[in-house]
């Protein structure tokens, strides 16, 4: 695990899976109609129960971009947070995953947890190249560390495989944190 200290957030990445997440909140790599399917989604609703799923859809659809909250089922987080990286055509860009990532990190401001995990948004089947992903992800986090959270605290990064661990290490140890 690496960990970098911003001014009010501290980033953290580690590889592994992202449903055995402690944190207040779990993010979902959501379409925008919240039905789970496969990749995070799927392991989110294999871990935490079909009733996240049901919640969601409940809730649905969303604009791409932007986020909402269900429970967490079985898992250990109190909250899921849908971020809609996509529509159903699964196609994503920068500027869904860098609203889906800021509108995550406001939701959980609302809801007043200390600490979120992320997955790679838009990389698994939106197939959005992992580097890129991560300068986006790490820059929407800086931005909104200047806002001043006063819930906020800790953000860590689930990353699945070796090959994307290494994507996110790499960039993040590039990442400047002034």
């Amino acid at each position: 695990m690496q960990a970098k200290k911003l001014k009010n957030i501290v980033i953290e990445i580690t590889q592994g899976d992202i449903a055995t997440a402690t944190t207040d909140a779990i993010v979902n790599a959501a379409n925008n109609h919240l039905y789970m399917g496969a990749g995070v989604a799927g392991a989110l609703k294999a871990h935490g129960g079909i009733e996240i799923e049901k919640e969601a859809i409940k809730k649905g659809p969303i604009p791409i971009g932007s986020a909402i909250e269900t429970g967490a089922g079985r898992l250990k987080a109190r909250y899921v947070i849908h971020a809609a990286v996509m529509g159903m055509d699964f196609n994503t860009n920068e500027i869904y995953i860098r609203d889906a990532t800021k509108n995550s990190l406001i939701l959980s401001e609302k809801l007043k947890i200390s600490s979120i995990s992320f997955p790679a948004l838009g990389t698994g089947v939106g197939e959005f190249p992992i580097p890129k992903c991560a300068e986006i992800m790490f820059d929407e986090i800086k931005k909104f560390d200047k806002t001043d959270p006063v819930h906020l605290k800790r953000v860590i990064f689930y990353l699945f495989t070796k090959k994307a661990y290494n994507d996110f290490e790499e960039v993040f140890r590039n990442f400047k944190v002034d």
